[in-house]
């Protein structure tokens, strides 16, 4: 008798499971582990958000028991909540947050539709070389690419980007100690690291283009632009709009660029919602504070991916009409 067997011969034994039930045991351990690594964390964000913890009481009393009933940490409701909502700060970064969302998508967009139409393109040469170097990016670590990035944009005149101004003539900017020029170098920064995912699902979505509706709208006497706009777009709509919904949520989290450029300055002036979140609970030490931020930017990042998802049509598969 195989394993298989005595293992379903043991499990039909139990008393209170029928045959229908046996095949939920089969599902436990990855239940288990599920819970004690994504849904567990979640909870315990959503009970620290409505609690005054801090380092001082949450980590008061003896053994790990303390610090799973959020020590001596008082209940506060909806204070926490109250209080980020009306916060000026709060609304700042949100803001902020929304705009470095809408530009950075921009850019991501043109990079990628444009890398890509080069790269599926018959006339140019070494597509299969381009290609790879195109990915390059995905193959490095995130923090080591965002701190070169961070060298380009230096204020100091022997940063590349102020030594390219130099060698044209222009004066030199305080690339990270201004708010617009540092905003800027983080959406350059941001569509570096994301544009090879972007060309990727642009070029298979190119690739998959019938080359019979080029044909004949050049056969009609279409132009290169006018093939473009009715007949290329319409048809890699979808998948670029599922990998735009993708990379718009991915640089609404986005914390390293401007953390380690300069902390989301100046003066917290450029703050993206999940560096805001960081630092009203680990330098003001404000965790139920900062657990509440963090909550009410899921919030908002999944009801912004529902409603994409929706009026996209999307839940019916990226290559459905």
């Amino acid at each position: 008798m195989s394993t298989e067997s005595r293992v379903a011969r043991r499990v039909e034994a139990i008393p209170f499971l029928d045959e229908r039930d046996t095949s939920l045991l089969f599902v436990l351990p990855g239940l288990f582990v599920f819970s004690a690594f994504m849904l567990f964390p979640v909870l315990y964000i959503v009970g620290i958000s409505f609690t005054n913890a801090a380092p001082g009481n949450l980590f008061a009393g003896e053994g790990a028991m303390s610090i799973l009933t959020f020590g001596e940490a008082a209940f506060v409701g909806v204070e926490n909540y109250v209080e980020v909502l009306s916060d000026a700060r709060f609304w700042n970064s949100f803001g902020v947050t929304w705009l470095f969302v809408a530009t950075s998508v921009a850019l991501k967009l043109l990079l990628s539709i444009g890398l890509a139409l080069v790269v599926t393109n018959d006339r140019v040469r070494g597509k299969r070389l381009m290609r790879s170097l195109i990915i390059l990016p995905m193959g490095l670590p995130a923090i080591f690419t965002i701190t070169v990035w961070r060298g380009i944009f230096s204020s100091a005149q022997f940063g590349l980007v102020n030594q390219l101004l130099t060698a044209v003539g222009l004066e030199t900017v305080s690339w990270l100690s201004q708010r617009w020029p540092a905003f800027f170098a983080y959406n350059v920064t941001e569509a570096w690291l994301a544009y090879p995912f972007m060309v990727i699902i642009t070029v298979s979505a190119l690739q998959d283009v019938p080359d019979e509706l080029h044909e004949a709208a050049m056969v009609d006497g279409a132009s290169f632009l006018s093939r473009f706009l009715h007949v290329t777009l319409p048809s890699i709509k979808k998948p670029v709009l599922f990998a735009t919904i993708l990379t718009s949520a991915a640089s609404f989290q986005q914390f390293l660029i401007p953390y380690v450029f300069n902390a989301g300055g100046p003066a917290r002036a450029n703050e993206l919602i999940v560096v805001y979140g960081y630092q009203e609970a680990f330098s003001f030490n404000n965790y139920g504070k900062g657990a509440a931020i963090s909550l009410i930017a899921v919030a908002f990042i999944g009801a912004f991916m529902w409603l994409n998802v929706k009026r996209g049509k999307l839940a019916d598969g990226v290559n459905e009409a």
